[in-house]
């Protein structure tokens, strides 16, 4: 397994819709353990594969937060079957657009159809942070990043810091 490189905001392939995958064979496999290991790595809770630079439409994540019980999901075409209409608020991060947090409304409950690792239907019914995540994920598939919820202001006013942020690096 590898640890990839994530990308940052600004970066326009992040804002690239991901295309679906048309089976799950060994190189999605491998795909899916080097996006686990760099999510673990990151650490996050969740990795859409537009983060590293790959459009498919394949999210992993693992919301346990127990370094000695890992709970690793895969999702490999998700769609969105249910959405609840009450809300939750969570305040998100994301790895692509780092040291950032804002509150964020979405469904407090979905049921999204997927292809697992061994690329078999599912169908699961998550609530709670499992159903934020999933839903922030499946953005990212979109091209959409959870700032885009927010205020313009606010949206350029953190974009502007990864900015300066990602330019001062690449001055070293």
């Amino acid at each position: 397994m590898t640890v990839r490189k994530i990308l940052t905001e600004p970066n326009k392939l992040l804002r690239k819709i991901s295309e679906p995958v048309e089976k799950v064979g060994d190189d999605e496999r491998k795909l899916m353990d080097d996006m686990i290991e760099t999510m673990y790595a990151a650490p996050g809770i969740g990795l859409a594969a537009i983060q590293i630079g790959i459009p498919k439409r394949i999210i992993v994540m693992d919301i346990s937060r127990d370094e000695r019980k890992k709970e690793p999901k895969y999702f490999v075409n998700p769609v969105i079957k249910n959405k609840n209409p009450n809300k939750a608020t969570y305040e998100e991060g994301c790895l692509s657009v780092p040291d950032q947090f804002a509150e964020i409304e979405r469904s407090n409950a979905c049921e999204v159809e997927y292809l697992d690792y061994d690329g078999k239907v599912q169908i699961l019914k998550a609530e709670g942070l499992l159903a934020t995540c999933i839903q922030h994920e499946m953005d990212h598939l979109e091209g959409i990043l959870f700032i885009d919820y927010l205020s313009k202001l606010k949206k350029s006013m953190i974009i502007k810091k990864l900015s300066k942020i990602k330019s001062s690096r690449e001055v070293f």
